[in-house]
């Protein structure tokens, strides 16, 4: 068994649309100690949600093995999903509170396989609040966003 401990990483998370639903963008800034990495992209028709789940399951399949991971968010339909909803609609076969199957269960899913070799920190910040890297990622969403729009 290997006794060393696991890599450390930080992780901001981001992803939105204009309109919504509309264009979206996602983006991830992973860093471990001085290394950075920007991670982006977007569809040209989606949801804000669908855009921020995106962005959390493309930073946690992009470490390559198991991490202490925090994993700051603005959305807090990613926090409270990620940390108290899921377990009940794994309960319910993927349903929710009202019986209705869970809206963006695909990502749900994707994000909890992509969690399951880490140990994560799911922490919300709050958005446009002068946080420098959530600002960061805000922006390289709204890049990818534009592309997916075509400008």
């Amino acid at each position: 068994m290997d006794d060393r401990p696991k890599p450390r990483v930080e992780i901001w998370t981001d992803g939105g649309c204009k309109p919504n639903p509309g264009p979206g963008g996602w983006a991830v800034l992973l860093r471990m100690g001085t290394h950075e990495r920007e991670l982006s992209g977007g569809a040209p028709e989606t949801t804000n949600n669908r855009m921020e789940l995106t962005a959390a399951a493309e930073a946690l399949e992009a470490l390559t093995k198991p991490c202490v991971v925090e994993l700051h968010t603005d959305s807090e339909y990613l926090r409270n999903g990620i940390t108290r909803w899921h377990t009940g609609w794994v309960r319910r076969n993927w349903r929710n509170a009202s019986g209705d199957p869970v809206a963006n269960m695909d990502l749900w899913r994707r994000i909890l396989d992509a969690a399951k070799p880490h140990e994560v920190t799911w922490t919300w910040v709050r958005g446009h609040a002068g946080n420098e890297n959530n600002e960061r990622v805000d922006q390289l969403a709204t890049r990818a966003r534009e592309v997916a729009e075509g400008n």
